[in-house]
C-alpha cells in the first residue's frame, strides 16, 4: 500500500481546577472558540467543542504525527493564558490532566450531539458523575482518590 489512511478522532474533556465554575454564559462561547484556534494552529480539526462553567469536551480529529499529551498540553498553556489577558483573573487555571477516548467515524455524529448537548445534559447530572460515567463505559480503571 503506497499510502497511509487515517481516521483519528479523539473525544477530550478537561475541567478547571477544582471544576471552579470560571466560565460565564458570555465567556463560554470566545473561550470554546479560542480552544479551536488552538487546535487549528496545532495542525488539527476542532470537529466539535462545548462545555459548561467549569470543564470542556472537544472532538478534534489529528494527524499521526500528533502526540496527544503535547498537543493538549499546548491547547490549555495558551488558552489559560488567552483567559488570563481577556478576564484580567489570573488565577485561573486549568485541572491537570485529561481523558482522551478514541472515536469512530460512525460514531462521530453521536458524539458531537452528546457535546452540543452539555449544559441541558448538567441540569441533570454533575461532572464528576459525568465523567466517572465516561471512564467506565470505555473500560478505564481508576482511583477515586485521584480524579479530583
Amino acid at each position: 500500500m503506497p499510502s497511509t489512511h487515517l481516521s483519528l478522532y479523539y473525544h477530550l474533556v478537561f475541567s478547571t481546577k477544582n471544576r471552579e465554575p470560571w466560565f460565564t454564559d458570555d465567556l463560554l462561547p470566545r473561550a470554546h472558540a479560542y480552544l479551536g484556534g488552538c487546535v487549528r494552529t496545532a495542525g488539527g480539526v476542532a470537529e466539535t467543542i462545548g462545555g459548561v462553567d467549569d470543564h470542556v469536551h472537544m472532538l478534534v480529529s489529528l494527524r499521526s504525527t500528533h502526540r496527544l499529551a503535547d498537543v493538549l498540553r499546548d491547547v490549555k498553556q495558551k488558552s489559560s493564558e488567552w483567559f488570563h489577558e481577556a478576564t484580567r483573573r489570573s488565577a485561573f487555571a486549568w485541572q491537570e490532566g485529561y481523558a482522551a477516548f478514541t472515536v469512530s467515524r460512525s460514531n462521530v455524529g453521536r458524539v458531537q450531539a452528546y457535546i452540543r448537548n452539555q449544559e441541558s445534559h448538567h441540569r441533570r447530572r454533575s461532572f464528576q458523575t459525568e465523567y466517572r460515567t465516561l471512564l467506565e463505559r470505555h473500560g478505564i480503571a481508576f482511583d477515586e482518590r485521584y480524579l479530583w
